[in-house]
This record gives C-alpha cells, sequence and structure tokens, in this order.
C-alpha cells in the first residue's frame, strides 16, 4: 500500500512509478486525498499496462486498486 495522503500531484505518481520500477508487482494499492491525484495516477497506471478501479472512502480518501492486465 503507498499511503499518499497529504500530497499533491506529481509526487503520488512518482512514488507508484518508483515502485512499479522497482519491485514490477500484479498489483498495487494506493491510498490518496484528492481527485486530481487519482485521475493522474489512473492514467499513469493505463499506460503501465495496469488495470485501475477506485473507490472513495470515509473520510473522503481515495483507495486506488491497480492490477496487470
Amino acid at each position: 500500500m503507498i499511503d499518499a495522503r497529504g500530497l499533491s500531484c506529481p509526487q503520488p505518481v512518482i512514488l507508484l512509478k518508483n515502485a512499479v520500477e522497482k519491485t514490477r508487482e500484479e498489483h498495487y494499492e494506493i491510498l490518496t486525498d484528492n481527485m486530481p491525484c487519482v485521475e493522474n495516477v489512473c492514467r499513469f497506471a493505463a499506460n503501465a499496462g495496469y488495470r485501475t478501479e477506485y473507490k472513495k472512502e470515509e473520510g473522503g480518501e481515495y483507495r486506488v486498486t491497480l492490477t496487470r492486465q
């Protein structure tokens, strides 16, 4: 789980990009607290070959789930 709460773009995308380059996992989750970050994470993920889903959680946070296609 990548906790990107309180970070503004592009920091959450950079955290995700570094994790993908380092570990090449099949599945990632990232937690953020603003919709523009969700949109940017989803765009990056699609370009990197991941399918994304997101869900708004209590407190206004978003959980983005990435799964390799």
